[in-house]
């Protein structure tokens, strides 16, 4: 398994500015970073995949629902506009040379309707997944489809529910993110969890309970590497956390205080407890 660390932690929109942050975490044994994109222009990819090759670097990346666009909205004109984002959004991952865009690619993140989702709102996000399947093909990117908590999300909050998504889809390069952070909240058992992603799992998120470091806090990550020994993973184990004062993002993720001393402690502390369990 590789071990990835997500640039939230650092800045909210990673570019050039940021390149001098790789060769401290190429140096604390990371394989890879994960960057957010949100429009595909926003995306410095050529400049990204070139100083990544130079630092022997690899990248996931990972996005949200923008601008109010929503795979489940009722209004056909926004559905045709996220499609179009997250089409772009596929291209321009390929161009910084990762296989891998991960997130919530239903609808946006907070968004609450005060209702369960209706069948209608599910059938759309599927005909949306659906219509990406030839640029996920032509690319050979993989998405990986992100349930949330129940707090950030109405829509996909389960393992379960995540595979009947995937099942619908039904394309080899559809499959699931899961995320410890969100599990802890809303599986029975985490682990478990993990073991009905089974073939579909393409992306783990390893975070602790509360956004800290990993083998801090109560997710029973012995129980978690158990099952994805179980389910034969090899793919990445990304830190994901956010760093304390980065504006919507903070807040988006629910930031309100240090969770640790500074925010990359998480990163760097966190990777030697990964590291224990990544290798065997």
């Amino acid at each position: 398994m590789k071990i990835g660390v997500n640039a939230f932690i650092w800045t909210a929109q990673f570019g050039p500015a940021d390149f001098h942050i790789l060769p401290a975490i190429k140096a604390a044994g990371f394989d890879g970073i994960e960057l957010p994109v949100f429009h595909a222009k926003d995306l410095a990819a050529a400049a990204i995949r070139r100083e990544l090759e130079s630092q022997g670097l690899e990248c996931t990346v990972c996005t949200v629902m923008v601008d109010g666009l929503s795979f489940t909205s009722d209004d056909a004109a926004i559905r045709e506009r996220a499609v179009t984002l997250v089409r772009e959004n596929i291209e321009a991952v390929a161009e910084t040379g990762s296989k891998l865009l991960v997130g919530p690619l239903y609808s946006p993140v907070g968004y609450l309707p005060g209702r369960r989702r209706t069948p209608e709102e599910w059938a759309r996000a599927v005909d949306c997944l659906s219509q990406l399947g030839d640029t996920l093909s032509a690319t050979g990117v993989h998405l990986a489809i992100e349930p949330l908590n129940r707090f950030e999300t109405y829509f996909l909050n389960t393992a379960a529910d995540a595979v009947k998504l995937c099942d619908e889809v039904n394309h080899p390069n559809v499959g699931i993110l899961f995320d410890t952070f969100h599990a802890n909240i809303e599986e029975k058992n985490i682990a478990d969890g993990y073991r009905l992603c089974g073939k579909y799992l393409k992306h783990v998120h390893t975070c602790e309970n509360d956004r800290g470091t990993p083998g801090t806090g109560h997710v029973e990550w012995h129980e978690v590497f158990q099952a994805l020994r179980d389910v034969h993973y090899d793919g990445w184990l990304t830190i994901e956390s956010f760093g304390f004062a980065l504006g919507n993002i903070s807040a988006a993720a629910s930031i309100w205080r240090d969770i640790e001393k500074t925010p990359e402690a998480i990163a760097f502390d966190g990777i030697q407890f990964l590291q224990q369990f990544a290798k065997v």
